[in-house]
């Protein structure tokens, strides 16, 4: 397709190993690649989960779009973005979160993510969600370009 091979690596991944923000080098192996961009994710989801949406705004692009279910349109560049965060800031807070069946596709400088996500509050309600993410290494980091949250109906794939 588009004269591109698409790699696609499974890694299973402990979402309470959290790392900080990782930078990979062009000769990186997609194993390097899947390891950074599911850590890079978890560790916004952690942040995400105290309260502090700003995990998820240090790894998108400038240029990011995102979708989201409870909007009517897409959001475009992480300035909008974080003015649709500020309402929610320190507002959201759940006590775990499971990432199930991360799958990462390497295309060259750029990497989707997608996964299913349920997030534990402190009553124990959970909250089932798929969400898909192209990642794009710009200068050295990989960083969030697009993403898309959906409602899931089923709790465990």
């Amino acid at each position: 397709m588009f004269g591109m091979e698409i790699k696609e690596v499974d890694l299973g991944i402990d979402p309470t190993d959290n790392g900080g923000v990782m930078v990979l080098l062009k000769n990186s192996t997609d194993e390097d690649v899947t390891s950074t961009i599911i850590t890079l994710e978890c560790a916004a989801l952690d942040r995400w989960g105290k309260g502090d949406p700003a995990g998820f705004l240090e790894i998108c692009a400038p240029e990011i779009v995102y979708f989201d279910p409870s909007l009517e349109r897409r959001i475009d560049g992480r300035e909008a973005l974080a003015r649709y965060y500020e309402p929610i800031w320190g507002k959201i807070f759940f006590e775990r979160f499971e990432l199930l069946n991360p799958k990462v596709q390497v295309i060259g400088d750029a990497a989707v993510l997608t996964f299913n996500y349920i997030s534990y509050g402190p009553d124990g309600q959970q909250s089932p969600w798929n969400c898909t993410e192209v990642y794009c290494r710009i200068d050295a980091k990989w960083l969030i370009i697009q993403t898309h949250w959906s409602y899931t109906k089923s709790v465990r794939a």
